[in-house]
């Protein structure tokens, strides 16, 4: 499966990951059971699967307080992706 991942272009031209990085290998990571590697790859990863598993079930199934969670995880995992690029970038380099 990893064979046919896309590489990071940003990387690739200009040298430093993006925001969105590992995020096909932590995907990959989970397919294969290894959930605390997904994490370390992509902290965002369960996070960002929760606000994707509300905002269908919110689609389908409009509940009381949905729109303000959906906006508390969208936030969250916004800080949480910021912060992994951050030290992605210019704590662990």
């Amino acid at each position: 499966m990893e064979e046919y991942m896309l590489p990071c272009l940003n990387k690739k031209l200009l040298g430093f990951e993006c925001f969105g990085c590992g995020i096909q290998r932590s995907v990959a990571l989970i397919l294969k059971g290894e959930l605390l590697e997904a994490f370390y790859m992509y902290p965002a990863i369960y996070t960002l699967m929760l606000l994707l598993g509300l905002i269908i079930i919110n689609a389908f199934q409009n509940f009381k307080l949905g729109t303000k969670i959906i906006t508390i995880l969208a936030i969250l995992n916004a800080v949480i992706i910021v912060s992994s690029f951050l030290i992605k970038n210019f704590i662990i380099n």
